[in-house]
């Protein structure tokens, strides 16, 4: 059966090759659309549902792995920041604080739906001004949710992760991999 990531996350297809598992890819086209009111972890679910949702109509004979991440700090979604001083703010507001990291996992193919949430606490370090211009203009927090990275450049400015490490990065491996075993599309030898 053919396996398809609805992403053009490089981390998320990276996390994949760790887990020794091929996949295509077929990212969504369609316009993010939230409903009002959901909390963050409905939010990251609805978001990876729509994407898998949009790739499985056009790979109806695939299985489909859709993901969303987003950080929730004091109970704000952020997502990704939509320019360099927007990543700063970001970054200040959340130096030397926890927040929380969502990550919604759909995996869905003719006839089955499986859609989970991964909830992971991190907690930055303080962090200079200086620190902070100097990590935004390394252009490594513009395309991540958080405007951090805990596999990059960012990993400096973490002191600590409560739960699944690969979730920060957009990608729960062993849930992932739980769910993808229960879906019969991958087995535990991967033949």
């Amino acid at each position: 059966m053919e396996l398809i990531l609805a992403s053009q996350s490089p981390r998320r297809h990276e996390v994949m090759a760790w887990m020794g598992i091929p996949c295509g890819t077929e990212v969504c086209t369609e316009p993010e659309s939230v409903p009002e009111g959901l909390s963050c972890e409905e939010t990251v679910m609805h978001l990876a549902k729509q994407k898998a949702t949009f790739a499985l109509k056009r790979n109806p004979d695939a299985c489909i792995i859709g993901a969303d991440t987003v950080v929730d700090l004091d109970g704000e979604i952020i997502g990704k920041p939509k320019s360099a001083e927007d990543a700063v703010l970001t970054l200040r507001r959340m130096q030397g604080r926890s927040h929380v990291v969502y990550t919604g996992i759909a995996v869905l193919k003719n006839g089955y739906e499986d859609v989970r949430t991964v909830k992971t606490h991190v907690t930055f370090r303080p962090m200079t001004e200086r620190e902070i211009r100097w990590y935004v203009s390394t252009g490594d927090p513009l395309d991540k949710a958080g405007s951090y990275g805990v596999q990059g450049l960012g990993c400096v400015f973490v002191d600590s992760v409560e739960g699944n490490y690969f979730n920060v990065i957009g990608l729960p491996a062993p849930i992932l991999y739980e769910m993808l075993l229960k879906a019969g599309a991958v087995t535990e030898d991967r033949t």
